[in-house]
């Protein structure tokens, strides 16, 4: 059931746990940065919480003003959850977290990784060159569709597919984690794990701007 706790602390940080401190809360809020999301989809990006969990986590930021949700137009027709003006603010919030977390050591046993982790990573580390040709890549992460447009030395990630795109690459977020941090492997790859079409080197431009002098992370 939906949790109503509060610290009754008037410190600011007190009362921005009342309304985020809930177990789950900010990894809800990770995984909608990029854009809408289905609940099937959260679901499965939060593998290791319980569907009542999920969706009480997401009733509960509702009622805080944190997310909404709202039917996409047609004929996608689908209802999604989406962050609130007041919840995008927090993006700067989960950064910090994840730059401090960066330096302690993964859990014991087997861990997950969202596709919003990895994209996290690749958005806040990635330095394109100014001078280097825009691209517009489509990334399949575990059959969830992301477009990575690259420009004037910005890059901009969305969810979903925008057209067919200069490339493709598909892999998982555990095996895009390691071409991020070793783009070198990128040709090398024989095991499936990840496959691209198109235009290769605009991806291994993509990786390289992360992988050169970037300090190395290991999930989140």
């Amino acid at each position: 059931m939906p949790t109503c706790r509060s610290y009754h602390d008037a410190c600011p940080i007190a009362r921005a746990l009342d309304v985020i401190g809930e177990r789950w809360a900010l990894l809800v809020v990770r995984e909608l940065l990029f854009g809408p999301q289905r609940f099937s989809d959260l679901r499965r990006a939060l593998a290791g919480a319980s569907s009542n969990l999920v969706a009480d986590r997401l009733r509960e930021l509702q009622e805080r003003g944190v997310v909404e949700r709202r039917q996409l137009p047609l004929p996608a027709g689908a209802w999604v959850y989406t962050l609130t003006d007041a919840g995008r603010r927090l993006e700067p919030v989960l950064l910090a977290m994840g730059t401090w977390g960066a330096h302690l050591p993964p859990p014991p046993g087997p861990t997950t990784l969202s596709a919003a982790s990895v994209l996290l990573y690749l958005r806040t580390t990635a330095r394109p060159a100014a001078d280097a040709p825009p691209a517009s890549l489509r990334l399949d992460l575990d059959g969830a569709v992301w477009t990575v447009d690259v420009a004037d030395g910005q890059i901009h990630i969305q969810s979903g597919a925008t057209g067919p795109g200069d490339a493709q690459l598909t892999t998982t977020p555990t095996t895009f984690l390691t071409l991020l941090e070793h783009p070198e492997r990128l040709e090398t790859v024989t095991d499936g794990s990840a496959v691209v079409r198109g235009d290769v080197q605009a991806w291994r431009r993509v990786l390289e701007s992360v992988a050169g002098g970037q300090p190395r992370r290991r999930s989140g």
